[in-house]
């Protein structure tokens, strides 16, 4: 744990969480698969500082009706979707008011999709070892989304790497994966922002800088 418990922005926890993955520095079949947006920063520092692959995983969350906060569950790339089944029968969500939201949140990724990767295909996952990032997690369901559509393309590996999260969140991920890093796990836990000092929002022109960068990295490295 970091000692002054909080991080200046998502670059510097990156940086952080980049020292926690050392092991995986320049190993050719490790993709890093960002969770957009805010996960992107965070992974940026993390493929630049172990020379790794940069990618994304488009997953949105599916936001309670009338209190879009509140995760009803997530989508993500490939058709999955992950359910907060509890909460949809106590507060008497009906199927087509879920359906609604998924229909909007299936436009959304289709449009970052496209603004974020233009004609660039989806890497290949399969076979490989891949570290899902995210700049932190609160209940976890966009995490468990996007787990979820990795383990369809029969990855070697699953790893999720963040830098806050709570107890309870990683406890239920961790049957679902290979492995799990997290730098902070304070108590009480309110929310991802209460660990940044700078928690601005990332906009979309961020990430297609950042991922800019990061491919063109890429090139550089092969060509060597």
């Amino acid at each position: 744990m970091r000692p002054d418990t909080s991080f200046r922005d998502r670059a510097d926890a990156g940086r952080a969480l980049a020292a926690a993955l050392a092991a995986w520095r320049e190993q050719a079949d490790v993709l890093v698969l960002a969770l957009p947006r805010g996960g992107v920063p965070v992974a940026y520092e993390v493929a630049s500082a172990l020379a790794l692959r940069l990618d994304l995983m488009l997953v949105r969350k599916l936001g309670t009706p009338g209190h879009k906060e509140m995760a009803m569950g997530a989508i993500a790339s490939g058709g999955v979707r992950v359910l907060n089944d509890d909460l949809i029968r106590g507060l008497y969500i009906s199927p087509a008011a879920i359906d609604a939201v998924a229909q909007q949140e299936v436009l959304e990724l289709r449009r970052r999709d496209l603004a974020y990767r233009g004609k660039r295909p989806a890497p290949a996952v399969t076979g490989q070892r891949v570290i899902l990032v995210d700049d932190g997690l609160a209940t976890g369901a966009t995490m468990r989304a996007a787990i979820a559509a990795v383990r369809l393309q029969s990855p070697a590996h699953i790893a999720v790497a963040v830098p806050v999260a709570p107890v309870e969140t990683l406890a239920m991920l961790r049957p679902l994966v290979d492995q799990l890093i997290c730098l902070l796990t304070p108590a009480p836990f309110f929310s991802v922002g209460q660990w940044y000092r700078d928690f601005a929002q990332t906009t979309d022109e961020e990430v297609k800088t950042l991922l800019s960068k990061a491919w063109r990295r890429e090139l550089r490295d092969a060509a060597q």
